[in-house]
């Protein structure tokens, strides 16, 4: 979305990164003047999906840009109004499933309902917003929530990748032969 709205040409947010800008903007922003229906309504599952959500602020730019009759890849004037929707609507979401994930496992006996924790972490952890609203999730629910501080709560890739360091390290479930294995970088 960050991308979508050319949030490295926003004065305020050169030298942030995508979803720090988002969160950013989004503070002085208006969430109401666009609502964005959550994904995955239709399915009562704790599994996420964004790519619906995407398609759909991205149909709101394009509408925008043709309203106000500028190109892509230049900024809106209703950008901060965008930017407040998409994260109220990306946090919504997160909650609910969130919320359904741990009523299940509870209801499997996967977690005690007596000192519980929801930890959070990765890239999402740093957005104040969404944290706040696990925060009212977990205190609601009787549980503790753990997150790292926010300059640690980096992309889960970098995360990934030292697990795979260290699974390869202890040869847990990797590949003892990368024979006939292509890597290409993206």
């Amino acid at each position: 979305v960050a991308r979508r709205l050319s949030l490295r040409k926003h004065p305020e947010c050169r030298s942030m990164a995508g979803g720090k800008a988002i969160e950013h903007l989004a503070q002085t922003g208006n969430r109401q003047q666009h609502v964005f229906t959550l994904p995955m309504q239709q399915y009562r599952n704790c599994h996420f999906s964004f790519s619906g959500l995407q398609n759909l602020v991205n149909k709101v730019i394009i509408q925008k840009e043709k309203e106000e009759g500028i190109q892509e890849g230049e900024v809106l004037s209703c950008v901060k109004d965008i930017a407040a929707a998409a994260q109220h609507a990306v946090a919504a979401h997160i909650i609910q499933r969130t919320y359904r994930a741990m009523l299940f496992c509870i209801k499997n006996s996967i977690l005690s309902s007596k000192n519980a924790t929801l930890v959070v972490s990765g890239g999402v952890a740093s957005n104040q917003y969404i944290r706040k609203g696990l925060q009212t999730l977990a205190d609601a629910n009787d549980f503790a929530l753990l997150c790292p501080p926010p300059r640690l709560c980096t992309d889960n890739g970098v995360m990934i990748a030292w697990n795979g360091i260290e699974r390869l390290r202890a040869g847990l479930g990797v590949l003892h032969s990368t024979d006939g294995i292509r890597y290409e970088p993206k």
